[in-house]
């Protein structure tokens, strides 16, 4: 199939990615429509990608060569214990096989691969998305301004809130974990002030865990070096300081100063000293919290409409996956567009290639998230048996975290 008109909602890294695998597998003009002017913000800035993906995608050139990560070899998951020291007591230590990415390296890298073809537009706002088959054999896109055009495919790469999927399944809503997620990061360079043990191994993942919920730590690099990333997730404040009934987050330095108490509280009553300190050396700019939630629309596809990336499905976390995901789906985009001879095959093609994909992925986030927060174990009791029998049952037949290799 080549030629027609494809019009990518949403500029970021699923965004880019899809953009440049439609260009290059034949499409006729690509539109990416971006509602953020200027750089994009650099979002929850540190995640990490399995290695037998990355080599998949760069493979594929999902993934391009050049964009800094830093290795991660294993996770060492441990438990304060003030018997043991301020670096906690280590009850399980597992292989880790990923890389680490900065959100803002990741995103730079993939837009300078959006082929020149491509045109890229920021400050564009997109209101409204209409299916084709409505009176009309192309899908149309409105903007903020009230202009309204046609395209031949309309990719949702926008993200939770999607505009495209709320126009494919119109009763998908985002689901709520009950629980939230803080994010922060620190530079690496300043965990030198701690001493301690904590930090000996850069190249380790470490999940500091508590009753009611856990904490991964680990390094990323950064425009301006090392940086320390970290996300806990807990039970949400009883106050009422968070908004529930609708994705939200309190983004960088938008956090209340009663937020910023109820972390230090459970930083203080519940982690290691090393690892209360280390976190605490976040300025407030870096840290923000927001609210989990999880979905799985019934459909991927259908009406000259698309969704990838977090439009697609929303995963908890824990997986590890989203960044490879939304790599995967363009990737399987481009095959599909290569060997349908029409964009209802094409549709066809990728919904039955990603869409048990995306549900997989949200089940396996479901029990991760049930085990490591809802219903965390004891503990402080665990030993290495214990712990690996327990991440087995949370697996549950799975191969492991951070995504599936794709189907060839």
């Amino acid at each position: 199939m080549r030629g027609g008109t494809v019009a990518v909602i949403g500029g970021s890294i699923a965004g880019c990615a899809v953009a440049t695998a439609v260009a290059r597998a034949g499409a006729g003009q690509v539109t990416v429509l971006e509602r953020t002017r200027g750089r994009l913000a650099d979002r929850g800035v540190g995640l990490c990608v399995h290695d037998e993906r990355a080599v998949e995608l760069r493979a594929s050139g999902a993934l391009p060569a050049g964009i800094p990560s830093h290795p991660l070899r294993q996770r060492r998951w441990v438990v304060r214990d003030d018997a043991e020291g301020a670096g906690g007591r280590l009850i399980w230590q597992q292989p880790f096989p990923f890389h680490s990415y900065h959100w803002g390296l990741l995103w730079r890298g993939l837009r300078e691969s959006v082929p020149d073809t491509v045109v890229y537009r920021q400050g564009e706002t997109v209101t409204a998305v209409e299916a084709a088959g409505e009176g009309h054999d192309r899908a149309r896109v409105r903007l903020a301004d009230g202009s309204v055009a046609g395209y031949d495919l309309v990719v949702g790469a926008d993200g939770y809130r999607s505009v495209v999927r709320a126009a494919l399944c119109a009763d998908a809503r985002p689901h709520y974990a009950g629980y939230v997620c803080w994010r922060g990061n620190v530079d690496a360079a300043r965990l030198d002030e701690l001493g301690g043990p904590g930090d000996q191994v850069p190249e380790a993942v470490t999940t500091v865990c508590f009753p009611g919920g856990s904490c991964v730590v680990y390094r990323i690099p950064g425009p301006g070096g090392p940086r320390v990333n970290w996300v806990l997730y807990a039970a949400p404040p009883r106050d009422g300081q968070l908004r529930l009934d609708d994705p939200t987050s309190f983004p960088p330095g938008a956090l209340t100063p009663a937020l910023a108490e109820h972390l230090d509280a459970l930083l203080e009553r519940e982690f290691p000293p090393y690892w209360r300190r280390a976190l605490a050396l976040t300025d407030p700019a870096d840290t923000f919290v927001q609210p989990i939630y999880d979905l799985e629309p019934a459909r991927t596809a259908g009406g000259r409409l698309l969704l990838t990336g977090d439009a697609a499905s929303v995963v908890r976390p824990h997986n590890t996956s989203g960044a490879a995901k939304a790599l995967q789906d363009a990737t399987a985009l481009a095959d599909c567009w290569r060997r349908s001879e029409s964009f209802e095959e094409l549709l066809d093609g990728y919904h039955r290639a990603r869409g048990a994909a995306g549900r997989e992925l949200v089940a396996l986030a479901r029990r991760l998230g049930r085990a490591q927060v809802e219903r965390t174990p004891a503990w402080s009791g665990m030993d290495g048996d214990g712990m690996a029998a327990w991440w087995q049952g949370q697996l549950d037949g799975a191969p492991g975290i951070g995504g599936r290799a794709m189907a060839p």
